[in-house]
């Protein structure tokens, strides 16, 4: 899945604990469509380094980051 892109996505949970991953954009769609249609159960991330699982009821938000920041100088 070399060709598939990846987006970084934070997720907040009540009780103020929040992850960050780097998923594929269908997974991050997935999300926010289960946490659209009521957000119950729990739901697997294949992240980069590993996988997740989160109860669904216990997310406050999810942040997608449109993309990745550049470190560094530009020419003038």
């Amino acid at each position: 899945m070399a060709d598939s892109q990846r987006v970084r996505i934070e997720i907040g949970f009540d009780g103020g604990q929040v992850m960050s991953a780097h998923v594929e954009s269908a997974t991050a769609d997935e999300l926010e469509q289960s946490l659209g249609a009521g957000g119950v159960g729990a739901f697997q991330l294949e992240a980069e380094d590993g996988r997740y699982t989160v109860a669904l009821a216990r997310i406050v938000y999810v942040k997608r980051f449109s993309r990745e920041g550049r470190v560094g100088f530009s020419g003038s």
